[in-house]
């Protein structure tokens, strides 16, 4: 297998290969029976160079500023030594010899594979290495690359927007139209073409940089898809980021099981593992530690996944527990900002080593991710149960406010039928007035009607005397023939006077009023003066005519006298022509004149056509008005007219009721006079029973009298109550009123005779006890 072409040295973050010197002190003895002897003599020599460049301090201070300036070389700058340079050699060839063999390599040696990635990989070969770690050098998108790039995506200006942020500092990507933020472009829209429903996220863009420092972009975008198909960033990069989620769920339990008391010190400060790991998932450290200790951590993610993130990160706060411990909220804050990132730069292998010493289960994350999804389950139809109540809940208080407005509207329409009783008690009232009014008029009535009855009698009386009753007639026969004739005569005087008004009016309406007089005399005198101009101009014009034709004349009168010369000729033939044309200028002037007086005649009569309009429509206007007038009049009669008909009708039903409730009266007053009656002689007749007893006693003397014998009440009998039987009991008599008449006392006991039950018993001669 061939190597590819590796990345240009000024890309690397970690311009040495001094990452593949350094390692943990720990040595791959386990793997020692699977290598050649020429590869033990290689280790040995590499651990042997670390041993010896952790004794020279001035080789401790050249790794130290290599790594806080990204872009510099640490071959550069230690090519001095010559023990480094043989050992570079060493590494080249090993690294070579890996990329050439991958695939045995990864079969049969993969646990020293494991130790040379924790170890660090030479920057020139990170490009290849990472390529097949993840297993991008063939892919078909590779091909697609330049034709995404033809195509519009609707993230860009999203990622326009980001690129500007990410590595500020570098140099390969400072500056605004650098390559290297047009390149990162490229990667970022080509992807989110692919993946449509990741489209673009923050934190993305860290990690094509990363890959872009080592290939080219066609590389690295294919890299980048692996990473995000494979490595689980997918799931973390979705619109939903549930994959983060899990990451900090299970982040939370490994520090709550190894670092139970620095776990309850962020709670007790409410500083939420959420605030400092976020970023540790999203960017695999890029954004925390600087580029040669982040690169060190993405050696190991290319081939472990997302473990060493776990790793790093409960390593970090195993080492500085006891710092954050005694800081509150703010200071922890500060402390994961400005001291964490820069503790290990100088030693990278140290944090590699504490990241190893942790403990990590995969069993028991794989359990953690089970819980999560389940309570994430159940966290999911909690919300559904949630809305489900909410949506309940707004229809509830949907109907709430629908039932308010009903009773709203209830109490609306039973204040509206308060309102019309009030109405109609008032009416009642109103009735009740206009009812003691029609009474009033009644009583008056009544009084007036006895007071001509009592006049008529008083004629009746007088009519002994003819000669006063005939004196008396005849004189009222003559007033009445006088007031007739008076009343005649008003009459037809009246009639003449309404004639008389009705040919006034007519004269009135045909007659124009004075300002339409005032407007038809200015109308009168402008077309005198219109006239008069005209006129005058016409004068002009003839006499310029006659002047003109005179002239003409008497020019063709001397005619003869121009003939002598021919210039003389000539002369003579255009002052003809020119008095032809004023002539014909002239006649045209009057032709125009006379046109011009046509056309004010005709102004003139357009005018007066139309004051004549005016008026004629204002005449119609003023009728019109009129008409509506008289209109609304007769309707307002109309409606008096119909309103007097009605209380007419409801005053003569009012009378009628009355008269019907004095009949009524009268009835119950005949019945009760006419029970009276008949209480009277029953109790003749229970008076003459009792003494036709004493005088006869015998054994029947205590039974009552049989039905039908001369003692009973229905049969005949002599004494004044006979002529009841002629009697017509009214209903009414069956009121209070004759209850209260009929009441009596005997000497034997109260007899107490009410309605017609007591009646019927008092005939049926039974004496009530």
């Amino acid at each position: 297998m061939s190597l590819p072409t590796m990345a240009s040295p000024t890309l690397s973050p970690d311009s040495s290969s001094q990452e593949a010197l350094s390692a943990p002190t720990c040595s791959p003895t386990s793997d020692s029976e699977n290598l050649s002897p020429n590869e033990l003599e290689l280790l040995a020599k590499l651990e042997e160079q670390n041993r010896l460049l952790e004794a020279d301090s001035k080789s401790m201070r050249s790794m130290n500023g290599s790594r806080r300036n990204s872009g510099s070389s640490l071959v550069s700058s230690s090519s001095a030594s010559s023990n480094l340079s043989h050992l570079e050699e060493d590494t080249w060839i090993l690294w070579g010899r890996i990329a050439n063999e991958w695939e045995e390599w990864r079969r049969r040696k993969e646990k020293l594979l494991k130790e040379l990635i924790h170890k660090g990989i030479p920057h020139h070969f990170r490009a290849i290495v990472w390529q097949l770690l993840c297993s991008a050098t063939n892919m078909p998108v590779k091909n697609q690359y330049s034709e995404l790039l033809k195509m519009s995506s609707p993230c860009e200006k999203l990622i326009r927007r980001d690129i500007a942020r990410t590595y500020p500092e570098h140099e390969f990507f400072k500056g605004q139209d650098s390559l290297g933020q047009e390149v990162l472009f490229n990667v970022m829209k080509a992807y989110s073409l692919v993946d449509r429903e990741v489209g673009y996220c923050q934190g993305s863009a860290f990690i094509v940089g990363l890959l872009l420092m080592q290939m080219p972009e066609e590389e690295a975008f294919c890299v980048f898809v692996r990473l995000m198909q494979e490595y689980r960033l997918r799931e973390l990069f979705k619109p939903s980021m549930a994959e983060l989620g899990l990451c900090i769920y299970q982040f939370e339990y490994m520090l709550q099981e190894q670092l139970p008391d620095l776990n309850t010190h962020f709670r007790s400060q409410s500083f939420h593992t959420s605030m400092y790991a976020s970023s540790w998932f999203l960017t695999l450290f890029l954004t925390t530690f600087p580029l040669p200790v982040a690169t060190r951590v993405f050696d190991i993610f290319m081939y472990e996944g997302l473990e060493i993130v776990f790793r790093v990160g409960l390593a970090l706060l195993q080492v500085n527990q006891v710092e954050l411990m005694q800081l509150d909220m703010e200071g922890m804050s500060q402390y994961f900002q400005k001291v964490i990132p820069h503790q290990f730069d100088s030693c990278p292998d140290k944090l590699i080593l504490k990241a190893y010493q942790v403990k990590y289960n995969p069993k028991k994350m794989k359990r953690l991710e089970k819980e999560y999804a389940a309570m994430k389950s159940k966290e999911m139809e909690e919300q559904i149960e949630i809305k489900r109540l909410r949506t309940e809940n707004r229809l509830l208080k949907q109907r709430i406010e629908t039932l308010e407005k009903e009773s709203a509207a209830l109490a609306d329409r039973l204040i509206q039928g308060q309102v019309t009783r009030a109405q109609e008690a008032e009416e009642n009232y109103v009735i009740k007035r206009e009812l003691a009014v029609v009474r009033q008029q009644c009583s008056s009535a009544t009084e007036d009607l006895q007071k001509a009855q009592s006049t008529i009698r008083q004629l009746q009386e007088q009519q002994g005397n003819p000669r006063l009753t005939e004196d008396f007639v005849a004189h009222l026969e003559t007033e009445l023939e006088q007031s007739r004739l008076r009343e005649m005569e008003t009459l037809g005087a009246l009639r003449e006077m309404q004639d008389k008004v009705l040919d006034m009016e007519k004269r009135n309406s045909s007659l124009p009023d004075e300002n339409n007089v005032a407007q038809l005399q200015e109308e009168l005198r402008a077309l005198k003066v219109r006239e008069g101009q005209a006129v005058a101009s016409a004068r002009e014009l003839k006499l310029q005519l006659q002047e003109l034709s005179d002239t003409w004349q008497a020019h063709l009168s001397r005619g003869g006298r121009w003939k002598e010369s021919p210039r003389k000729l000539v002369l003579g033939e255009l002052q003809d022509e020119l008095m032809s044309v004023r002539l014909r200028e002239a006649q045209a002037l009057a032709e125009g004149r006379d046109l011009r007086q046509r056309v004010v005649e005709l102004e003139t009569q357009d005018h007066i056509h139309r004051n004549l309009l005016n008026r004629v429509e204002a005449e119609r206007a003023a009728l019109q008005e009129k008409l509506q007038y008289l209109a609304a009049q007769n309707k307002g009669l109309q409606t008096q007219l119909s309103e007097s008909r009605r209380k007419q009708a409801e005053a003569e039903c009012k009378s009628k009721e009355e008269v019907m409730a004095v009949r009524l009266r009268e009835a119950d007053s005949m019945a009760a006079v006419a029970e009276m009656r008949q209480r009277i002689a029953e109790l003749e007749i229970q008076v003459r029973g009792e003494g036709g007893a004493e005088r006869a006693p015998g054994p029947d003397a205590a039974c009552p009298p049989e039905p039908g014998s001369p003692t009973e009440g229905g049969g005949p009998h002599p004494g004044p109550a006979e002529p009841l039987g002629l009697l017509a009991v009214h209903p009414g008599a069956q009121g209070p009123d004759r209850g209260a008449e009929g009441r009596g006392t005997t000497a034997e006991g109260p007899a107490v005779l009410r309605g017609p039950t007591g009646l019927r018993r008092a005939r049926a001669g039974t004496a009530p006890g």
